[in-house]
């Protein structure tokens, strides 16, 4: 079941011109990862640091499809899906909230299970699978 997470756009989310900077659509985006990983019982900080299994992200996409600015009030959905034993990917889709709600972005990240000792790929755990699975 994909996750939602909803916030208001800040200044300091902007640019010069006044819209959202374009590598801020990610940190929308990994802010929204956090908040699905907390909410299905993998809160980020044992994420990150329990065990030797880190999960970089290999790959990531963004379509712009229409400008934020600041006040917009946002959605992003977070839908996580298996590519291997050892990878998953993460479709997101920006919502301006409106009236009238319009996708305003759709990103894709890519992660890979990795070793932080061997430097090399692993399976996903069992509660990260688990949740990946769940979307």
């Amino acid at each position: 079941m994909p996750h939602t997470y909803q916030r208001t756009i800040r200044l300091a989310d902007t640019d010069a011109a006044g819209i959202v900077f374009f590598a801020n659509y990610l940190v929308l985006c990994h802010e929204a990862y956090e908040s699905a990983l907390s909410a299905a019982g993998l809160p980020v900080q044992e994420f990150i640091t329990s065990g030797d299994v880190i999960v970089p992200i290999a790959k990531s996409s963004v379509d712009y499809l229409r400008p934020l600015q600041c006040g917009d009030e946002v959605s992003v959905t977070v839908k996580p899906s298996l590519l291997s034993e050892t990878s998953f990917a993460i479709d997101y889709e920006v919502t301006r909230l409106g009236p009238p709600a319009k996708v305003a972005a759709r990103a894709r990240t890519e992660h890979v299970c990795t070793s932080r000792s061997k430097r090399e790929r692993v399976a996903l755990s069992a509660k990260l699978a688990a949740w990946v699975n769940q979307g």
